[in-house]
Parts: C-alpha cells; sequence; structure tokens
C-alpha cells in the first residue's frame, strides 16, 4: 500500500486547509485510517483516526472540534479538514494505515504504512 498525501501549506492563523491522502490498491477500504503531526524537535504525535466504515472517528484533545476526519473509500482517499488553525498546529503532517485495528489508535506503531508528509504552516 502507498499513501499520498497532499493539501498542506501555509495559512494565516483562523484559516481553514483540507489534506487529502490517496491511496493505492484495492484494500484501502479495510483499513483504519489515521493522521499524525510531528513538528521540528518533538516527537511524532497523533492527531485523528476513522475506521474502516468511517462509522467511528476519533480526536487528539488538542483538534477536537477543529479538525474533521473523513474518507470516500470509493476514491481511496482519507481527509482532514482543518478550521481555526493556530500557529501550534506547524507541523509535518502524516496519514497511515492500520491493517489490524488495536486498542492503541492514537499510536503511531499501529499503523503498518504510511505516507511521505505534507507541511503545514500556520502563521500568526
Amino acid at each position: 500500500v502507498q499513501l499520498q498525501a497532499s493539501g498542506g501549506g501555509l495559512v494565516q492563523a483562523g484559516g481553514s486547509l483540507r489534506l487529502s491522502c490517496v491511496a493505492s490498491g484495492d484494500t484501502f477500504s479495510s483499513y483504519d485510517m489515521g493522521w499524525f503531526r510531528q513538528a521540528p524537535g518533538k516527537e511524532r504525535e497523533f492527531v485523528a483516526t476513522i475506521s474502516w466504515s468511517g462509522g467511528s472517528t476519533y480526536y487528539a484533545d488538542s483538534v477536537k472540534g477543529r479538525f474533521t476526519i473523513s474518507r470516500d473509500n470509493a476514491k481511496n482517499t482519507v481527509y482532514l479538514k482543518m478550521n481555526s488553525l493556530k500557529p501550534e498546529d506547524t507541523a509535518v503532517y502524516y496519514c497511515a494505515a492500520e491493517v489490524t485495528p488495536g486498542d492503541s489508535y492514537w499510536a503511531p506503531y499501529e499503523y503498518d504504512y504510511w505516507g511521505q508528509g505534507t507541511q503545514v504552516t500556520v502563521s500568526s
């Protein structure tokens, strides 16, 4: 499985962006998907996850109410809509696929495939 993330960019605080992640192959609809981010000098952190059907979503407290994860299995794509962006949201954002769902959806080690990352920069 190859994942290709896009949609990052430079935006002012309070603005919005929508990230996309397109997966290759025909097994996308069976994977739970997640978004993580990594700021310079910091560890990779969980942002959001969505179940294979789209029926369940979970968010980090820091983005709850501002970000929305969604997916379109017909397009092999998962999205992250980011509203009310803050300078502290600045990071490289990664999408990831979880082949066998576990209990620790917030942990990077649960995910089997990763995209290359897309830079999001929020100016104050």
